[in-house]
């Protein structure tokens, strides 16, 4: 694959854990912590790149299922899982009332249609089922996919793009979403669903840990610590656990 290809590749459909660090290890807490029995149940990440998530929540013992749109990545985590399935989010191909469980970890903001990705994770899993969802918050500082300009991807973390009004701010990012509070609302506004946890949370910052060790990790825990207050307005993610309604 050409580097080119590569970086419209990542541009497009943003690059999937490929180590398992702090920060990941952190999320799966929240998630298993989110998911109570269910994450022992029929479980599916939808969006799972090339598996890393899906290794790690092997030992619950639950039976799971991934789904990814990138053939090549969808390839690579088959070879470690079985059941993964090369498909669109907007089209999931399961049926009604199927999972437990659903992880859609930092996706919905690459596909074409997230309201309706959001209405098939809803679909798809089983009466009071959760689904738990990460997707980047518009009031952080930097957004972390790049920018598009002139005609070309620039990577790497551009300073207060998402402030920006959102039609520019879309102009300069068109391939990804950001969202606030009220977008998440509208998500799943209409949908058979009950908000169980919506907030906003930082980053591990493996990376700044790794090059400024104990100030790095100071860092970390203050940020970490602004969860708590007003101020995760700012954060990185949101983090959201939505239960299917019972019949």
């Amino acid at each position: 694959m050409s580097k080119e290809r590569d970086m419209h590749k990542a541009a497009l459909r943003g690059e999937p854990s490929y180590v398992w660090r702090a920060g990941q290890q952190r999320r799966l807490e929240m998630i298993q912590r989110a998911a109570g029995e269910r994450i022992s149940g029929r479980i599916l990440e939808n969006g799972c790149g090339v598996g890393m998530y899906i290794e790690h929540m092997k030992p619950f013992g639950g039976e799971i299922h991934g789904l990814e749109y990138d053939f090549e990545r969808a390839r690579e985590a088959g070879q470690a899982h079985p059941r993964i399935l090369n498909a669109a989010g907007e089209a999931l191909p399961y049926p009604d009332n199927a999972f437990d469980l659903i992880l859609s970890h930092e996706v919905l903001e690459h596909v074409a249609d997230d309201r309706l990705s959001a209405a098939e994770i809803v679909r798809v899993l089983k009466p009071c089922g959760r689904a738990v969802i990460f997707v980047p918050n518009i009031g952080y500082p930097f957004e972390t996919h790049g920018i598009y300009w002139r005609g070309e991807y620039s990577f790497g973390n551009k300073l207060f793009i998402n402030y920006l009004p959102r039609a520019w701010r879309n102009k300069l990012a068109p391939h990804v979403r950001v969202y606030s509070g009220n977008d998440m609302k509208e998500l799943f506004a209409g949908l058979p669903v009950t908000i169980v946890e919506s907030t906003i949370i930082f980053g591990a910052y493996d990376n700044l840990i790794a090059r400024f060790g104990m100030l790095g990790k100071a860092l970390r825990g203050v940020l970490q610590l602004m969860e708590k207050t007003p101020l995760r307005w700012f954060g990185l993610s949101h983090f959201w656990v939505v239960e299917k309604n019972p019949v």
